[in-house]
């Protein structure tokens, strides 16, 4: 499964960047020595595959060993983390202002919801 739909963030500003140029970002805070993380991490790159579209919704990985400012300013603590933004600004999805853990099924409504905005907001730019 090819990773290219995903940004991988190394650094505060890179995500920043991101947000400035994406009215979605859809976040998944890892590690690598994480299980959880490695079992779902093929399924988040297929919803990226499938939801992402350029400009209006954006997946973007962050290593919590490596980008730790990044973990720390969003109080990530468990992992994996899943957190959903809109305009630079943290958003609930589907009532849910994250997701902790590896939760397949929560993880793909919530890319759906934000596929379908997304959508709706390429077609009308």
């Amino acid at each position: 499964m090819s990773d290219d739909k995903i940004h991988h963030i190394n650094s505060s500003s890179e995500l920043q960047t991101l947000f400035s140029s994406t009215t979605y970002v859809a976040v998944d805070f890892f590690a690598d020595w994480c299980p959880p993380c490695r079992a779902i991490a093929p399924v988040y790159a297929q919803l990226a595959s499938t939801h992402g579209i350029p400009n209006q919704l954006a997946f973007a990985k962050v290593n919590v060993d490596h980008v730790k400012d990044v973990a720390g300013q969003y109080g990530v603590s468990a992992m994996p983390t899943f957190m959903f933004f809109k305009d630079g600004k943290q958003v609930a999805v589907n009532g849910q202002a994250m997701i902790r853990g590896a939760d397949q099924r929560l993880l793909g409504a919530a890319a759906e919801k934000l596929g379908g905005l997304a959508k709706k907001r390429a077609a009308e730019a």
